[in-house]
């Protein structure tokens, strides 16, 4: 009777110790993913000094669009939590799509060989930031599921595992774009 009773222990010590390491396995995997959105977000921040230079030679009047992309570099590289990171970064992409428009009304500027080689880096890391998010949320969810399922939301519960929070989308991305073609003529 007392190796049935010891079987059973075993087993049950068994699943608590494969429970606990899926968890931290999965926990981890969610601070990886965080990790390389930080990596394109350090790349992102280490090309705009030399955009910015690119087109300070070009585009004199443009300051304020080059003071403000500096300003949001610097918030990026000191927030302090994940949220504060993609709310200054997320503003950042939104002020580099300004500096490639601004680009438009200088055509020696579009033409050169610098500044084009800087907008299709800065465009091809501004789409690894964005599939990087959406792995991020991926594996967050996975890693969430975990907590809330059972036996591993007892396991979690134990060990103080804590809910991670998803990358979510500013609200004012989330308005549709008015297209209006009524000055378009054939």
């Amino acid at each position: 009777m007392n190796w049935i009773f010891y079987g059973v222990l075993a087993l049950i010590i068994f699943l608590v110790i494969d429970c606990y390491n899926r968890l931290v396995k999965n926990r981890m995997q969610t601070k990886e993913a965080w990790s390389q959105i930080d990596v394109q977000l350090k790349r992102r921040n280490d090309l705009l000094p030399n955009l910015i230079e690119t087109v300070k030679g070009y585009a004199k009047y443009e300051g304020a669009t080059l003071e403000k992309v500096a300003e949001l570099r610097s918030q990026v590289a000191t927030a302090s939590s994940p949220a504060e990171v993609m709310k200054a970064s997320d503003a950042l992409s939104r002020q580099i799509s300004g500096i490639f428009a601004v680009a438009e009304n200088y055509p020696e500027l579009k033409a050169s060989a610098t500044f084009a080689q800087l907008q299709e880096e800065l465009t091809n890391t501004e789409n690894k930031i964005s599939y990087s998010r959406q792995l991020y949320n991926s594996v967050v969810s996975n890693y969430n599921v975990k907590l809330e399922t059972f036996p591993s939301n007892l396991v979690a519960a134990i060990f103080g595992f804590k809910e991670a929070d998803f990358l979510q989308t500013p609200e004012e991305e989330k308005a549709v774009p008015k297209v209006d073609f009524s000055g378009l003529s054939d």
